[in-house]
């Protein structure tokens, strides 16, 4: 059991939470919690670190999902104790198990159908909701601009799901985000289009880009942009969290995508 804070793999995990450029300077991230490393045994997607705790341990099904992740680690598991655990944690309350995993991003499909793609969001937690919901609407990718908060950011890593698993998520330039858009529909959400989301036809080629909630879309964002759309909402509403409008939309598009599938 490793109990000393100081430990080699035990200051590598935490520098990967803490220091962006570390992160991508080894091409690694991290990922806490049984529902993630769930995710891991379902994507047969190999660690190439994984700690755990004795208490973690402690039932027949984490010790199944341990066994599943030990055939697929590049070495074997880890056992940390609590303290050493809390050290390579990001949150107050480690779920008693992490992994160390490589930056391998899914590949974009060739032709997509629905296109998220985020400028300057810069929350973790909103950035990982969207990767989360977009995944469940059946979006076939999300592009990064620029000025988007790190995809492998804890916080997002957190609120993502396994979403970095099961969905293409790319940062781009605005000029390669223009050239994989360029035979798409796109359509910016703002407070004051005319357009309601629920009247665009998203059984076309689309592309949504949702900007920031403080200064909405930047430029080259606009740039891209063919149309506008908006929620209708009481005018008291002022405007919603970004994350809560990308999924309402979403959502239209994906049934009306099942709908067009089914008819």
């Amino acid at each position: 059991m490793i109990t000393s804070p100081s430990n080699a793999k035990v200051k590598f995990v935490r520098r990967l939470q803490t220091d962006r450029r570390f992160r991508y300077r080894e091409q690694q991230y991290v990922v806490e919690g049984t529902r993630w490393l769930t995710e891991l045994v379902k994507m047969a997607r190999p660690p190439e670190l994984l700690c755990y705790t004795e208490q973690w341990l402690g039932t027949a099904v984490h010790a199944q999902i341990l066994q599943q992740l030990s055939t697929l680690a590049q070495s074997a598991p880890l056992l940390v104790s609590e303290s050493v655990m809390q050290a390579m944690s990001d949150t107050s309350t480690p779920a008693g198990i992490l992994a160390v995993l490589s930056m391998q991003p899914r590949p974009l499909p060739q032709n997509p159908t629905l296109l998220l793609v985020l400028d300057a969001i810069n929350t973790p937690g909103n950035l990982g909701t969207m990767l989360r919901t977009a995944g469940a609407a059946g979006v076939d990718g999300v592009l990064l601009g620029p000025d988007c908060v790190d995809l492998y950011n804890p916080k997002v890593v957190r609120g993502s799901m396994g979403a970095h698993l099961r969905l293409p998520v790319h940062s781009q330039s605005w000029a390669e985000i223009a050239n994989t858009v360029q035979t798409m529909q796109v359509w910016l959400a703002t407070i004051d289009a005319e357009t309601a989301y629920t009247a665009v036809n998203w059984t076309r080629p689309s592309v949504l880009i949702i900007g920031s909630e403080a200064a909405g879309a930047g430029h080259d964002a606009r740039q891209l942009t063919h149309h506008h759309l908006t929620i209708p909402m009481p005018a008291a509403t002022e405007s919603l969290n970004a994350a809560v409008a990308t999924g309402i939309i979403l959502f239209e598009a994906a049934r009306q995508r099942l709908i067009n599938e089914s008819a």
